[in-house]
């Protein structure tokens, strides 16, 4: 007998030992390989499923936050801008209320310069009127002192009042 090829007897032997152990894994292996490696697959395509749908929630995540940035982006220039505006209107609420005041002032001022002015103006014509009365009074007293004089003067005051009326 040849070693190199085999005889009939050991090709059925061999076969016959592989299909009952082909029989054997059928019943006891090859469901729960086949179960193991429908059950990894079936974990690979939900893990596959997650990772897609959390890559989109990721996305979605992401634009939702790109959106919330460009509203307080724009909250925020709104916001400044209000604020910009409301200094310039109490700056100009300010200088016009600056000048109003500064107008009552001059106005009160002038007022009180045109009531002093009224005021000297009113001492100085009855010191005038004082200093016009004691000169009168000191003329016609050296006037009437002297009798050719008192004479003189009825006669120019007649005189006069006849020019007058005539």
């Amino acid at each position: 007998m040849d070693l190199v090829t085999p005889g009939f007897g050991l090709i059925f032997w061999t076969a016959l030992t592989f299909i009952f152990l082909l029989l054997i894994l059928k019943k006891f292996a090859w469901k729960p390989i086949l179960g193991a490696v429908s059950d990894r697959e079936e974990g690979i395509k939900n893990a596959l499923a997650s990772a897609e749908n959390a890559r989109k929630e990721m996305e979605n995540l992401q634009a939702d936050n790109e959106r919330i940035l460009k509203e307080a982006r724009a909250e925020r220039e709104t916001l400044l801008k209000e604020a910009r505006e409301i200094k310039t209107k109490m700056i100009e609420d300010a200088k016009g209320e600056a000048q109003a005041q500064a107008n009552k002032i001059v106005q009160q001022a002038q007022a009180a310069i045109e009531g002093e002015k009224k005021a000297a103006m009113a001492e100085l014509k009855n010191h005038v009127a004082s200093l016009s009365i004691e000169i009168a009074e000191k003329v016609v007293r050296g006037e009437l002192s002297n009798k050719d004089k008192q004479l003189e003067l009825v006669e120019t005051m007649l005189g006069e009042k006849s020019l007058t009326e005539a």
